[in-house]
């Protein structure tokens, strides 16, 4: 779109211009919701912040601006839900900070789940990165291999979420293992041996939950606890395409005799939570649940003993990472894991059988 400004994104969002230009220029006094908004609608309108900053003022540079473009994979409903603040957006803020501390400039790229290629008219906006002076790219979410194929051949390319089938490119992301293993034991010194697995199918590449529960299967193996099938759900051979039936199925578990779960993320938690309620399961007297993100939902009951992930030093440690390649391109590649930190907020009631 043609002669689109700032004062027009401003405008349709009901924010002042000096809010959208302190989104650009990433200043520390904008919330991570409204500079991904902005972000979102520039996008949509075929705005780049790279594109307007004059000839001029890039001459007067002593050396290359270090310019980062961040793809984000995701449906932007789900991006922008208000019961609680997405990982996208607090990674988006450590990415921010970063850039903010060094002079950078972030430009943000919204793209469908869907999309399986660089062909797709989702990424016709961002073909021209090259031109808009864009030194290296961030992905946010998994994204389908031909896609990373494709730009880490163009560009310093870093994950900000490791993807299982992917090795050849750079990857920050929460240490899986040690969280899991961390909840394990909390529950273990509570008291519990026959401990479940709770997750759920995913219409995107949902890596995570299989690595955590892979770190699940290891630690309690470990600890010489016995795994039954049945006790996990949401993954093969017991993974369910309706939700609302493996929830079904932990209660029938719980009433069977597990006395815990582990669930591969929060708001699975508190859908077993919510769920267990409705059928006189209260958490934690009759059963305990845990969870794996420390994203608290507003008023939630009771609250969630997980594994808080640090999503802003993820951000900000991976910002540092792509500097880096863009300095030396083909030096090796490093995955960095980073430990998350338990958040104990659950009262410590146990009911073993």
């Amino acid at each position: 779109m043609a002669g689109v400004n700032q004062q027009e994104i401003a405008d349709r969002l009901g924010l002042s211009k000096a809010t959208v230009s302190r989104c650009f220029t990433n200043h520390a006094g904008i919330s991570a919701v409204t500079r991904a908004k902005v972000f979102q609608l520039a996008a949509e309108l075929g705005y780049t912040h790279l594109e307007s900053r004059s000839k001029k003022a890039q001459k007067k540079a002593k050396r290359k601006p270090t310019n980062f473009s961040v793809l984000i994979c995701t449906d932007t409903d789900e991006y922008f839900r208000e019961d609680y603040e997405s990982p996208g957006e607090q990674i988006l803020a450590g990415v921010s900070e970063y850039a903010q501390l060094n002079n950078a400039q972030v430009d943000v790229h919204f793209i469908p789940p869907d999309v399986t290629g660089i062909d797709d008219p989702a990424f016709k906006k961002i073909k021209g990165l090259k031109e808009r002076q864009s030194r290296g790219i961030f992905l946010i979410y998994p994204f389908p291999s031909p896609i990373i194929d494709e730009l880490s051949v163009r560009f310093p390319l870093i994950s900000l979420i490791d993807q299982v089938q992917q090795h050849s490119i750079d990857c920050v992301d929460v240490d899986h293992f040690d969280g899991i293993s961390t909840v394990v034991d909390h529950l273990v010194e509570q008291g519990h041996e026959r401990i479940g697995f709770y997750t759920r199918a995913y219409t995107v590449d949902a890596s995570w939950s299989f690595r955590r529960y892979s770190a699940f299967l290891e630690k309690m193996a470990r600890l010489k606890l016995k795994v039954t099938q049945k006790d996990t759900i949401g993954i093969y051979p017991r993974a369910f395409p309706d939700v609302a039936k493996g929830i079904e199925e932990a209660a029938e578990r719980t009433r069977q005799g597990v006395t815990a779960w582990v669930c591969a993320a929060d708001h699975q938690a508190y859908d077993l939570i919510n769920d267990f309620k409705k059928r006189g399961l209260k958490v934690p007297r009759d059963v305990s649940v845990t969870g794996f993100d420390g994203i608290q939902q507003p008023g939630a009951t009771p609250s969630l003993t997980t594994i808080k992930i640090p999503f802003r030093s993820i951000g900000m440690t991976g910002a540092e990472r792509l500097a880096t390649r863009i300095r030396k391109r083909f030096g090796e590649k490093q995955h960095i894991y980073i430990a998350g930190d338990l958040r104990e907020e659950a009262p410590r009631v146990v009911r073993c059988r």
